[in-house]
């Protein structure tokens, strides 16, 4: 009898799975075993996702920061393949660096409505759908820079840090139903958004690179496998909690400059 993947029998809603993180995750979580709804703005990008796993997946066009999408996605897992038991919030923004005095209205707006408003909504539609298959897990993908801001990204970082304390919170209303709901915050992940900057793959690496105790950059894969072990039974006893995927990030920050 073939070994069972960690996650046989669950169906998870994936937003933002177009992209390298949510790719990652969705790929990760077919492999062992689940059913997926790829969400994407990008609706390429959610098919060629789609597409690549095959019949365990299928794409949707989705804008997390409409509530009216929101619950179309939700009710398209479900009558797809029949439950939900997963939600991964990956969608996010970025903005332009700017002060906050120069940093425009629209642009602070814009974070908010899909870094935040988006895992909230979909948070709100998918309990429902979680409690009734019997309790699962929501997974939000929030930020080193959540817990420890930079100048000049306060829409970003302030978006992430609500989201590890909307983390919290909502893990406390919903323990009641076996749902358990934790963030992971990574830290320079190499994709093609934090590679924009830079016109070498080397050039990145070497500039972020020593941001982190592990002298690297991380890879998408790394935090599919943080995402997966929340996603599973393996986190069984694991409710409220932001995990770190950053390399040593945050230590290295919080380290006193030396003269």
């Amino acid at each position: 009898m073939a070994n069972e993947g960690k996650l046989t029998g669950c169906v998870a809603l994936v937003t933002g799975g177009g992209g390298a993180i949510g790719g990652a995750i969705c790929h990760l979580y077919a492999g062992e075993g689940a059913k997926i709804l790829v969400a994407d703005a990008r609706a390429d990008a959610a098919a060629s996702v789609a597409e690549e796993i095959g019949n365990a997946a299928r794409p949707f066009d989705l804008d997390v920061s409409d509530p009216i999408q929101g619950a179309a996605a939700v009710d398209a897992t479900v009558e797809a393949f029949g439950s939900l038991n997963v939600l991964v919030n990956v969608a996010a923004t970025t903005t332009p660096d700017n002060s906050v005095e120069d940093l425009s209205l629209g642009d602070w707006n814009e974070a908010f409505a899909v870094n935040l408003t988006g895992p909230f909504l979909m948070s709100k539609f998918a309990v429902p759908q979680i409690r009734m298959a019997g309790g699962g897990s929501i997974v939000n993908i929030a930020s080193q820079l959540g817990q420890i801001g930079v100048p000049n990204r306060s829409a970003y970082c302030t978006t992430k840090a609500a989201l590890i304390h909307l983390t919290t919170i909502l893990a406390s209303e919903v323990a009641k139903d076996n749902i358990r709901v934790n963030s992971i915050s990574p830290g320079v992940i190499q994709t093609p958004r934090t590679l924009r900057r830079f016109d070498k793959i080397e050039e990145f690496q070497t500039s972020r690179g020593p941001l982190h105790m592990l002298g690297r950059v991380g890879q998408p894969e790394e935090v599919a496998k943080a995402a997966l072990f929340l996603a599973s039974e393996d986190a069984s006893f694991t409710t409220a909690t932001d995990i770190l995927v950053d390399g040593g990030y945050i230590y290295l920050k919080r380290q006193p400059e030396t003269k």
